[in-house]
């Protein structure tokens, strides 16, 4: 049974959906103001490789991923580019996807912008008033903390603890006009040259918290299985929206919520503001992306990764053993197919011993897998498999297709849960796609022949093609083909 480590019961719970075959999905996207960086790739990388899990294990997705468009850094960084938000957000949102398309990344189910939501988040915010929540201070709209008797579980901070204010927060005049220190804002009142929306309260913008419960709630419904993003989300980011959307439907936001580690540079969280950080882009220019997802999900996803050139070389080694494998396989299949065709053979000693490995290897993928997608154990079982794929191929030519077939199904399924090789396992259909224009070609030239009443070149195509273990079989629609 699949286990999830809950941030909310710091502890691992059986995983079981609100909807049974049905999971539903939020995961915390980027602000979209500059070019994305490895951090970012860590946190949506991991989410990917258990949003794949979820699907391999047969669960319908449903997987949501919001932009933030509209915030201090937004407008901060627009000002200094001289440009508005709005050509910003478009800029790194596309920016975003085709980095994450690199690193094969599955796009989401919709990908909403806060900014497009405004008037959601607005009648939230009314009805936080109306239920005494919320108040209304100089333009601004606040969440009263101390109505919310449940914050802090999540973050383990008790109510009164002294705590940083948000950056957002130490402007001039806006500590004082809160009933509390802690309270934190869920409408901002408009600053000159700043992007701005009509509201019951004036002109102003929401508050970041606000955005990730009115679209979750929208795109999802109330409550959700998971909520996910990285560790430094877990307070203030995720605690505000715990209390902003449990304050007004009264029961749990979300079942699951799942925190990624962070990338670290000489154990420093990789960030802009530290200056320590590497764009996806410069980072694929110098590694395939390939590389960079292995060595991505070579670590835990609640773990921390240190970045260094050499971790990367080493995922770079692994990858190609990996791949030296996959094409093994590949080719020790298509020569099968082959042999077979002339010599047809039952499954030996050597299949059994395959698919004993086989059934070994699956179990222990999915073991590790089920245990809080562990992807070093999964990635260790793996390569297990392949070391002895690789003895027995090569050491013992008694494999029958049949078997062989049924491996690289299996690899391939495991393929698309990490997201890695897929572009290798794709290179043995193009292959066939090869074969099976090669022989079609064939076919027009035999069927030119007989049109011809050159039945002896006829002929030499159909016997050269059946020494190779291709059938021609002669139908009223046409020729087909098929390994004999």
């Amino acid at each position: 049974m699949l286990q999830v480590y809950n941030t909310l019961s710091r502890k691992k719970e059986p995983f079981k959906p609100l909807h049974e075959g049905e999971v539903r999905m939020y995961v915390c996207g980027p602000t979209v103001y500059d070019s994305a960086h490895l951090g970012h790739a860590r946190s949506i990388v991991a989410f990917d490789v258990i949003r794949r899990y979820l699907e391999y294990k047969g669960y319908d997705m449903r997987f949501i991923q919001n932009f933030t468009d509209i915030d201090d850094k937004m407008i901060n960084r627009a000002q200094e580019q001289n440009t508005t938000t709005t050509k910003l957000a478009a800029k790194y949102i596309q920016e975003y996807f085709e980095d994450f398309d690199k690193l094969h990344v599955k796009r989401a189910t919709a990908y909403p912008k806060a900014t497009e939501h405004i008037q959601e988040m607005i009648a939230h915010i009314n009805k936080l008033i109306t239920k005494g929540f919320a108040y209304e201070a100089n333009g601004s709209v606040y969440f009263r903390v101390s109505r919310f008797k449940q914050y802090g579980r999540l973050s383990r901070r008790d109510q009164g603890e002294e705590m940083p204010f948000e950056q957002e927060d130490q402007d001039a005049g806006v500590i004082e006009e809160k009933e509390h220190p802690e309270d934190f804002a869920l409408w901002k009142v408009m600053k000159p040259g700043e992007p701005s929306w009509d509201s019951p309260w004036g002109k102003g913008r929401p508050g970041w918290h606000i955005e990730c419960s009115v679209m979750s709630t929208k795109y999802l419904g109330d409550p959700i299985d998971v909520h996910g993003g990285g560790l430094d989300l877990v307070f203030p980011h995720h605690e505000n929206e715990i209390a902003q959307s449990e304050a007004l439907s009264g029961q749990p936001f979300v079942r699951y919520w799942m925190h990624n580690g962070f990338l670290t540079v000489n154990r420093e969280k990789m960030s802009k503001s530290l200056g320590n950080f590497f764009t996806i882009q410069e980072i694929t220019a110098k590694y395939d992306p390939e590389i960079v997802r292995l060595f991505l999900v070579s670590s835990h996803y609640r773990s921390p990764i240190d970045f260094s050139d050499a971790q990367l070389e080493e995922a770079k080694a692994r990858l190609a053993r990996i791949h030296n494998s996959i094409d093994l396989i590949q080719r020790r299949l298509r020569e099968a197919r082959v042999e077979e065709a002339k010599n047809p053979r039952k499954p030996s000693e050597a299949d059994t011993k395959m698919w004993e490995a086989l059934s070994t290897f699956e179990h222990e993928f999915e073991s590790a897998m089920d245990d809080d997608f562990n992807t070093p154990e999964a990635l260790a079982s793996l390569n297990k498999f392949l070391t002895t794929l690789n003895t027995m191929v090569v050491g013992n030519q008694s494999v029958t297709a049949g078997t062989l077939e049924k491996t690289f199904i299996s690899l391939d399924a495991v393929g698309e849960v990490l997201g890695l090789y897929r572009e290798r396992m794709a290179s043995g259909a193009a292959d066939d796609r090869t074969v099976d224009g090669l022989v079609k070609m064939l076919i027009r030239i035999r069927d030119q022949a007989r049109k011809q009443k050159d039945f002896k070149t006829a002929d030499q195509v159909r016997n050269q093609l059946k020494d190779l273990g291709i059938i021609l079989e002669d139908e009223k629609t046409g020729t087909v083909w098929k390994w004999g």
